[in-house]
């Protein structure tokens, strides 16, 4: 690989990765299961409601 072609390369990978930095992502924030089954949980404790 000649020198200009590795120095490109390098380049091009540098500026993928700051572009990749700066776009946002569409995919939701990852929720362990642990923490869905206790939003779960708190969330049907709530909208039952009590008939004391």
């Amino acid at each position: 690989m000649n020198r200009r072609k590795k120095g490109n390369q390098i380049l091009k990978a540098r500026a993928k990765k700051a572009n990749a930095k700066l776009s946002s992502s569409n995919k939701p924030k990852y929720i362990s299961k642990a923490d869905r089954a206790a939003m779960a949980a708190e969330s049907t404790e709530d909208t039952v409601p009590n008939d004391d």
